[in-house]
């Protein structure tokens, strides 16, 4: 069954759900984006807020009488974010995009354009992508807040998105004035994913072949190879240079909401409240995750450890090698929208508004089962994960 987790800190100061969870590159801060229209800035060293992207020209109180930063921010719900080093970029169902100053908390850029709910965003490569429900995905300079780039041909809202940079695509001196921005991978819930060359905005590929939404994407740029998760209840592998659909993996009996892939290892999340793990390059099933009371909505790799995300608000941890159930992170009271790792701490963001601090310390490998003499048929191929040892945190359990 799997122990209790401890929770090592409630943070209870968003007044809506939150919708996602991003953690900076250098680890220092989390961000998260919520349904109250804000963002907050939080630190990894204590777990407190420090910084309200909200944009009032106000002060709000924080804790021992302190003052965070207030900015003047969205209109609606926040529906993404991502952190990077030094700047944070939100998107809203108010169709806009912003840019903040992680040190002041100055609202540096505000993106318009997109006519309906801006469903990602994606920082990469020093451009900024960003899909709607308005049936486009956009390009943006980042300094001026323009669109350089619209991409249109999706028959209806685009919810994912992923980039292949120039330097990951293969140097062929006939591809590579098409190919020379890099190439936008997007999912629609028009059934198809669509390849996209960055520098003149056309459509490079449709990838076709889903008979459901596609819901998630994740991108593989050695082998220039994308997976999309689908209501359809499959995961499927594509060439996104050549548009061919590799292979389909079928096991699942609900839509496929989450995706995550590690060291050639796929994993999917699902409707019908189990992960599966597969070989990326093959498409054999290496391995069921049960155990879950509804859906399973996002999905983390970290140190040999999976670590799940459901609608029945628990959090839970896998050894990812034996599959075995090793706990069980219990509080929330809605659905889990996104996880993050990081030293011996896991970060979790759910629908009831609340972000909670678990203590992870004490997960370890649990070795498979011995396998039994094959008879008639093989077993699928074994694989192994090195787990790493991060260092603790100063947190303590509250």
């Amino acid at each position: 069954m799997g122990s209790s987790g401890s929770a090592l800190r409630v943070c209870a100061d968003h007044r809506g759900g939150i919708n996602w969870l991003s953690l900076s590159p250098d680890g220092q801060r989390l961000l998260t984006g919520s349904e109250d229209g804000t963002a907050r800035l939080w630190s990894t060293a204590d777990g407190r807020c420090c910084a309200l992207l909200q944009d009032t020209g106000k002060q709000e109180p924080g804790p021992g009488q302190l003052t965070l930063p207030l900015l003047v921010g969205h209109e609606s719900y926040v529906t993404f974010c991502q952190l990077e080093d030094e700047a944070a970029f939100t998107c809203s169902a108010d169709c806009t995009i912003r840019r903040w100053d992680v040190r002041t908390g100055q609202c540096l850029q505000v993106y318009r354009g997109h006519t309906s709910i801006v469903n990602r965003i994606l920082v990469a490569d020093d451009q900024l992508f960003s899909s709607s429900y308005d049936r486009t995905a956009r390009v943006w300079t980042m300094d001026k807040g323009q669109a350089s780039q619209e991409f249109r041909g999706h028959r209806n809202c685009v919810l994912t998105l992923a980039y292949s940079a120039p330097k990951d695509l293969p140097s062929d001196p006939c591809l590579e004035a098409a190919m020379g921005g890099g190439l936008l991978v997007t999912g629609s819930t028009d059934d198809t994913a669509k390849v996209w060359q960055v520098a003149s905005g056309c459509c490079h590929q449709t990838l076709r072949g889903h008979t459901g939404a596609v819901l998630c994407l994740v991108l593989d740029v050695s082998s220039h190879t994308a997976f999309t998760g689908s209501t359809d209840a499959t995961v499927r592998a594509w060439d996104i240079l050549s548009g061919e659909q590799l292979r389909v993996f079928r096991e699942h009996q609900g839509s496929v909401i989450c995706l995550e892939l590690t060291d050639r290892l796929l994993y999917s999340g699902s409707a019908d409240r189990t992960v599966k793990c597969w070989l990326a390059d093959t498409g054999e099933r290496v391995r069921t995750f049960p155990a879950h009371r509804h859906s399973v909505s996002a999905l983390k790799y970290h140190a040999g450890t999976l670590f799940t995300g459901s609608g029945d608000a628990c959090a839970r941890a896998f050894d990812a090698q034996s599959g075995v159930l090793q706990r069980v992170f219990r509080g929330h009271t809605f659905i889990i929208n996104c996880l993050q790792v990081h030293g011996q701490v896991l970060y979790t963001a759910s629908h009831d508004g609340a972000l909670r601090l678990w203590d992870v310390r004490g997960l370890q490998s649990v070795p498979p089962l011995p396998r039994r003499p094959a008879t008639k048929r093989s077993l699928s191929r074994l694989f192994s994960n090195k787990v790493a040892c991060a260092a603790p945190t100063p947190l303590q359990p509250a």
